[in-house]
């Protein structure tokens, strides 16, 4: 008669542990294997602490196993699990280094800002759903999340966990939907403030883009926050910036902090490639009537006034919100607003700019 696995295992709970639980129920067993009449199997201690007391435990389980029918010998070893490798402690923020002149990580072709005058006027959702567009036309593309008070790319990439880092220095980057990422809000616990003068804001930047293994990138991606702060500042003059695209609502009131970034990236010395007008429009999904909720063409006057591109018109949807909050980006499926960003990256593609 030969034995199994099955028989081994059934023997095995009947080898009862102190607290009334058996071998089995506390997943010590570990390699078990059955070679004809022969059976080996290795028991994994907590700790090598415990392990010296389980020596009468080992002896009972080798002696259930050695009885059973058509087994000629049980051959068992007693071991204990290895502590945990403490992680190495990675910190961010602090006051930034010291640095030679404008720098730009290492593999990295182009580096783009999306940028706005005001909060509100949807530039991470254009910054997330670019990415994925160029992304799926083949693209090496990295998203800097660098709104460090309100970083939303987590959520809208649908990733939240903490980068790796094997020496306490390198930033191991996450990626989602074929992006490479980086955010703030990796690196601290969902809700919780990040209350930080401007210093540390500025040493948190280059951190993000200095220590990060973002790896051969054909374009970096930097999601800014809103205004004309030490986070702009800081991206403009110490990084390799090849240019900025301002995001902004048809209305005035948006418009006139649009003009303030856009003068922002005049005084800094930094390209602006284009404005893009989001929110455009409203399509009823009932009746197809086109509703400008927020004004008509003030984006594309401001961008004849200025002798850039107008890249986009991009509707507000109902889509796109939900796409978002779920994390996955309205860029990765079909439909007109996944269109819309694919036009908008094979644009960016043609004229050289991503």
């Amino acid at each position: 008669m030969s034995v199994t696995k099955a028989d081994v295992e059934a023997a095995l709970a009947r080898v009862m542990m102190p607290d009334g639980r058996n071998l089995l129920a506390h997943d010590l067993i570990r390699a078990l294997n059955v070679e004809g009449s022969v059976v080996r199997f290795v028991i994994e201690a907590p700790s090598a602490e415990i392990a010296q007391q389980m020596g009468p435990l080992r002896d009972a389980a080798e002696k259930v196993v050695a009885e059973l029918p058509g087994v000629s010998a049980a051959q068992v070893a007693l071991t204990a699990h290895a502590p945990a490798a403490k992680p190495p402690s990675l910190k961010v923020g602090g006051h930034p280094k010291p640095q030679e002149g404008p720098l730009k990580p290492a593999g990295v072709k182009r580096i783009l800002a999306i940028g706005s005058g005001k909060g509100g006027v949807g530039k991470s959702t254009v910054s997330s759903n670019l990415a994925v567009a160029l992304a799926r036309v083949g693209r090496r593309v990295g998203l800097l999340d660098a709104d460090i008070y309100g970083p939303s790319q987590p959520r809208m990439m649908g990733v939240n966990k903490r980068p790796a880092s094997p020496d306490g220095k390198t930033i191991i980057p996450l990626e989602a939907h074929g992006v490479t990422l980086m955010s703030i809000g990796f690196m601290i616990e969902e809700g919780k403030a990040v209350v930080w003068r401007g210093p540390m804001l500025m040493g948190a930047l280059q951190q993000m883009l200095g220590q990060v293994q973002w790896g051969e990138l054909d374009v970096l991606i930097v999601d800014l926050p809103p205004g004309t702060g030490d986070v702009q500042l800081t991206l403009c003059t110490k990084t390799e910036l090849d240019g900025a695209i301002v995001v902004s609502t048809p209305q005035d009131v948006s418009l006139i902090d649009a003009r303030k970034a856009l003068d922002m990236f005049g005084t800094l010395k930094t390209p602006v490639l284009g404005l893009i007008e989001n929110m455009s429009l409203f399509v009823c999904p009932d009746c197809g009537s086109e509703h400008h909720i927020f004004g008509h063409g003030g984006v594309a006057a401001e961008a004849g006034k200025l002798g850039v591109p107008l890249l986009a018109n991009l509707p507000i949807d109902l889509e796109t919100r939900l796409a978002g909050d779920e994390g996955t980006p309205v860029a990765t499926g079909t439909g007109p607003m996944a269109e819309a960003y694919a036009r908008l990256a094979e644009t960016l593609i043609k004229d050289g700019k991503a």
